[in-house]
């Protein structure tokens, strides 16, 4: 990257493009070209107002449910299917404080059922901490396991992330079917769990290889000027494959069409539940 930001610098025919977002443009190609990781992006963003991690308010019963039933939807489908679609995996601190109304108006609905599909297709934000709550509910409680390692190039610090011994709730168990949906949009820490899961043998994932990105990125402002550039600052190793899913994405197991991921999984779910007994009737 410094031998390309020398070359660049040098560069008197780009530097002299007069329109900055075009100027962008270019040097966001260049970077691309350069260093092949399509994480890191130059932007001109004359009004970036850095987001602070805002806790989340004091709201009233009613305001809070509101608030859980834009982050989640669940539906129950035919042959006692649950269906809960997330868009953002939500942190610790967040479940501690909605905790109890995600359990009597999501989790109590989804918990009898027979089978489940978890829908990441739109999950494109989260927090690192959550991860260890979503992979907790689809495990056992004993023994407990390492799920990911999050090594901050900040910090210069590695994280290691486990399964947890209590949640709140019941867990979904480890035993009934789990089917996760993924897109292209299914991007960072959705990616995590979609590819914790996998690689457990917990779930099967059904749709498009996920976006590729990164478990957490910094917004970089280049010297006085209203140009940014955002690079991944952390990276995950998980240690049950030694590999990650950045840059790559994760590849599905079943792949097929984003609108066609969830009657893909209906069919799989029944057909799953369907083999005991035609194996029982051809014996």
């Amino acid at each position: 990257m410094e031998e390309a930001i020398d070359a660049a610098s040098s560069n008197t025919e780009i530097l002299s493009i007069p329109d900055p977002n075009t100027l962008a443009n270019v040097l966001n190609e260049g970077v691309k070209n350069t260093i092949s990781d399509p994480r890191v992006t130059v932007s001109y963003e004359p009004d970036y107002i850095p987001k602070e991690q805002a806790a989340l308010p004091d709201l009233p019963p009613e305001q809070m449910i509101a608030v859980v039933q834009g982050t989640v939807k669940v539906e129950i489908l035919e042959n006692n299917i649950g269906y809960l679609r997330i868009q953002h995996i939500i942190g610790e601190e967040t479940a501690q404080k909605i905790g109890p109304l995600l359990l009597e108006h999501v989790w109590s609905k989804v918990l009898p059922t027979s089978a489940m599909i978890l829908d990441l297709r739109y999950a494109s934000s989260g927090e690192v901490s959550g991860i260890p709550y979503i992979v907790s509910y689809f495990t056992d409680d004993e023994p407990l396991i390492q799920i990911d390692s999050i090594y901050d190039r900040t910090s210069d610090i590695t994280t290691e992330l486990w399964s947890m011994p209590t949640l709140l709730g019941e867990r979904y168990g480890s035993s009934k079917p789990l089917i996760i949906l993924t897109s292209q949009s299914t991007k960072d820490i959705a990616e995590d769990v979609a590819y914790v899961l996998k690689n457990l043998k917990r779930a099967t994932i059904v749709g498009e290889k996920t976006a590729g990105g990164a478990v957490k990125t910094a917004k970089i402002k280049v010297g006085d000027t209203d140009f940014y550039v955002t690079v991944p600052v952390a990276k995950s190793i998980s240690p049950i494959t030694g590999k990650s899913w950045e840059i790559v994405g994760v590849t599905p197991n079943v792949q097929v069409d984003a609108e066609d991921a969830l009657n893909a999984a209906i069919e799989i779910i029944n057909l799953r539940s369907e083999t005991p007994m035609l194996i029982e009737a051809a014996a």
